[in-house]
């Protein structure tokens, strides 16, 4: 099902000649299978560069956890070494969950629907970690209030995802499909609006990364015959993490 409306929406009749970007669902169930196979993704290895340096700054031994776009799990090893009492997975792709699931058969998901406001209960989590997933999410406004409403007073959010300043200037999230370049819809929310939405829910900053486009990373871009778009975006930040808490 997924795979003819990919071909009908690229090669077929209502195919424009400036496609529009796929929801995060459909995106990522078609990415699901092939999601945790990218050695060459300079995405995903700064986002695990930022998420690890700001994971080691929460005290995470016995709390519970929230993921909230928690993909295939990427991410998981390294949290559970900090020894959470329970930690639950979100995402509103099942593909993804899926395959969470047959690394971590054990495993608390929720399949979210994208389509309405998240409800995570009040009070439920000393924790909530979400990664590469805020862009996707068209009204942050609401979110905010759904995840910190289910932290308890005192906790951390750690957030990482594509640099807002990326995305404004053109960038996107995309994966290769079937000989195609699939894109997904993002939202461009800046840092200081976000720290402004945070704030009014009392979550102060302790920690901001940001990762650029530099000669460090110029390989990943040789590697993919993709010179012009290393030096679109060179000196110019593509991922960033921020921690915040309450106390």
């Amino acid at each position: 099902m997924l795979i003819a409306q990919l071909k009908q929406r690229l090669l077929g009749k209502t195919a424009s000649k400036q496609q529009g970007d796929f929801a995060s669902e459909t995106a990522y169930d078609i990415w699901a299978g092939s999601y945790d196979a990218q050695p060459d993704n300079l995405m995903l290895a700064l986002d695990e560069e930022v998420f690890s340096v700001l994971l080691k700054q929460i005290n995470m031994e016995g709390s519970s956890v929230a993921d909230i776009g928690c993909g295939t799990g990427r991410h998981w090893p390294e949290i559970l070494k900090h020894k959470p009492c329970n930690l639950t997975g979100f995402d509103v792709s099942a593909k993804m969950l899926a395959e969470l699931k047959t690394k971590f058969p054990e495993a608390d998901v929720v399949k979210i629907d994208g389509y309405r406001p998240l409800q995570l209960g009040e009070k439920v989590y000393d924790v909530l970690l979400s990664t590469l997933t805020v862009a996707h999410i068209a009204n942050m406004e609401r979110s905010v209030k759904s995840w910190t409403n289910s932290l308890k007073g005192k906790s951390s959010i750690l957030i990482t995802d594509f640099h807002p300043e990326a995305l404004a200037r053109g960038g996107k999230r995309t994966f290769e499909h079937d000989g195609h370049s699939i894109s997904i819809i993002n939202y461009v929310h800046t840092i200081s609006k976000l720290l402004k939405l945070f704030g009014e829910q009392g979550f102060a900053l302790e920690a901001l990364e940001e990762r650029f486009v530099d000669e460090q990373v110029k390989h990943y871009y040789e590697k993919k015959n993709a010179l012009p778009v290393y030096h679109k975006f060179k000196n110019q930040p593509m991922i960033y993490g921020m921690l915040l808490t309450r106390k």
